[in-house]
């Protein structure tokens, strides 16, 4: 597979794992919700077959990685440092989950038309998970 290609799968799957990693957190020890946790704990090792399979042959991806080269790795937009509460914290974070599933969706359409269709229904889990999660911290008074 290109380079470029896995360099992209590579960064967005990263990517997903940690934004749903934040709202696993989140779930975890700031709502005390085992329920909610174990939901995003399971798509964010979903996201991480999927990912894998993808950049198959095992390693593939490590190897493209450029993380000191990335054009878009240096500053911080306005938004990204800084959360005014819990709730902006949550949707940045499903929203960067989404974000990436979507580009690997369509990344995959390259060569995996079955797994972006997976891909495509780990999105909509996040979505759904975004609101549960967006429900539960608005239920504490926190959503900002």
């Amino acid at each position: 597979m290109e380079r470029a290609v896995l360099r992209t799968l590579d960064a967005n799957a990263n990517r997903a794992r940690e934004g749903l990693r934040v709202l696993e957190d989140v779930a975890r020890f700031v709502l005390d919700d085992a329920s909610l946790a174990a939901e995003a704990k399971s798509l964010r090792h979903s996201v991480t077959r999927e990912a894998d399979a993808l950049r198959a042959p095992a390693g593939a991806s490590h190897a493209a990685r450029d993380s000191e080269g990335d054009v878009g790795r240096p500053g911080m937009t306005e938004g990204e440092g800084r959360r005014s509460a819990l709730g902006d914290l949550v949707l940045a974070n499903a929203r960067r989950a989404e974000e990436a599933l979507r580009v690997l969706e369509e990344f995959s359409k390259l060569s995996d038309r079955s797994a972006a269709s997976r891909l495509k229904d780990l999105r909509y889990s996040v979505y759904t998970l975004e609101q549960r999660i967006v429900d539960a911290v608005a239920g504490r008074g926190e959503s900002g």
